[in-house]
C-alpha cells in the first residue's frame, strides 16, 4: 500500500458520508499528541538504530519536520525527476555541492524522503570534519550519514540502501559566488568504484540554489588555518551581523534527479582507472548540464 507522503498525516480509512473539516484546534492537539507519542518511545527505549548510528525515530519525529520548514516554505523547493530515484533496492545520488554552510544536504535528503512514494531515506557520505565535530557529528550518524569511504559507502550499497555522496567536497561548498554553479573536480572517483563494485545505479541530481543563500564574497586563508577549517567566509551578512548572518537568504531551489546510469555491466572493471575516470566524468557533466538548464527555468534567484 503506498503511504502518505511524509508532510501529511495518514488518512486511515475514512467513513461514509460527507468529510468533516478539521477544529481550530485539532491541528496542535495532533502536534501535541505525536510529541508526546515521541517522548513516550524514547523513555522506553522503543526505537532502533542500525550498525551506521541512523536514528529513524528521531529522524522522522525531529530533524525532517525541521528541515521540511527551509525546503518548503523558505527555499519554495522544486523537485523533478524523482521517478528516476528506484523505488527498492540500491541507488547512488551524486549531487553537486554549494553553499558555503552545506545546507544542500540535508535539504535533498529531506526533500527526497517527502516525495519518493516509498519516503526512501538518502544514507549521506561525509567529509571527516563532519564526523571530528561535537554534536554535528552526532546529528549526521542519527539522520543517517557515515564517513565518506568506500568500505562504508559499499557497506551501504550492499544493504540495498540508497546513498547520497557530493565530490566536490568541501571544494564545492566553499567556493566563491563567483563561480556559482562552476562544477569542481570530482577528485579521484571513488563513488565510482563503489557504484561499480556493487553494480549499483547512479543517479545524477542537479540542486540550483544553494549557491545563493550564504554567497561567498571572500574567504579569509589564514583565520582558517588558525581554526582548522577548510575556509573562513566572507559573505554579506557574516561576520558583519553575528549569529543574525547565519540566517540563510530564502533563494529559490529546484532539484532535478536524472536518468540513472547503468552499472552492473562494468563490475569487472572498478579498478580500471579509465573506465572510473570516463563514468565520473559522464555524471560531470550529465550535472553540469542539467544545472544551465535549470538556471534557465530559475531567471529570478528569488522569485516565486
Amino acid at each position: 500500500m503506498q503511504q502518505a507522503p511524509a508532510d501529511e498525516a495518514p488518512t486511515g480509512n475514512a467513513p461514509s458520508g460527507p468529510a468533516v473539516a478539521d477544529r481550530p484546534g485539532d491541528h496542535w492537539d495532533r502536534k501535541v499528541a505525536q510529541g508526546l507519542a515521541f517522548l513516550r518511545r524514547r523513555l522506553a527505549g522503543d526505537y532502533e538504530v542500525d550498525e551506521f548510528g541512523f536514528d529513524p525515530d528521531l529522524t522522522d519525529a525531529v530533524v525532517h519536520p525541521l528541515v521540511r520548514l527551509l525546503y518548503r516554505d523558505w527555499f519554495r523547493t522544486e523537485v523533478s525527476g524523482i521517478e528516476h530515484v528506484p523505488d527498492e533496492g540500491a541507488g547512488l545520488v551524486v549531487g553537486n555541492h554549494s553553499g558555503t554552510v552545506a545546507l544542500d544536504a540535508l535539504i535533498l535528503s529531506t526533500a527526497l524522503h517527502d516525495r519518493h512514494p516509498a519516503h526512501r531515506y538518502l544514507r549521506l557520505l561525509g567529509a571527516d570534519l563532519v564526523f571530528r565535530m561535537p554534536v554535528v557529528s552526532e546529528i549526521a550518524r542519527k539522520t543517517g550519514g557515515t564517513v565518506a569511504c568506500n568500505p562504508d559507502a559499499e557497506r551501504l550499497l550492499g544493504n540495498g540502501e540508497l546513498v547520497g555522496v557530493f565530490p566536490e567536497g568541501f571544494k564545492g561548498v566553499g567556493k566563491l559566488y563567483a563561480d556559482r554553479y562552476k562544477l569542481q573536480r570530482f577528485g579521484r572517483g571513488g563513488f565510482v568504484s563503489a557504484a561499480l563494485r556493487t553494480g549499483t545505479p547512479i543517479v545524477p541530481v542537479a540542486i540550483v540554489g544553494g549557491e545563493e543563500i550564504y554567497p561567498m564574497l571572500a574567504d579569509i586563508k589564514p583565520l582558517a588555518r588558525l581554526l582548522k577549517l577548510p575556509y573562513f567566509p566572507v559573505t554579506p551578512t557574516f561576520p558583519w551581523l553575528g549569529p543574525l548572518g547565519m540566517v540563510p537568504l530564502p533563494s529559490k531551489w529546484l532539484i532535478e534527479f536524472c536518468p540513472p546510469i547503468p552499472t552492473a555491466h562494468l563490475r569487472d572493471a572498478a579498478d580500471d582507472p579509465l573506465v572510473v575516470f570516463n563514468l565520473a566524468d559522464q555524471v560531470r557533466e550529465t550535472i553540469q548540464q542539467t544545472l544551465h538548464k535549470l538556471l534557465e527555468r530559475r531567471p529570478d534567484p528569488f522569485g516565486p
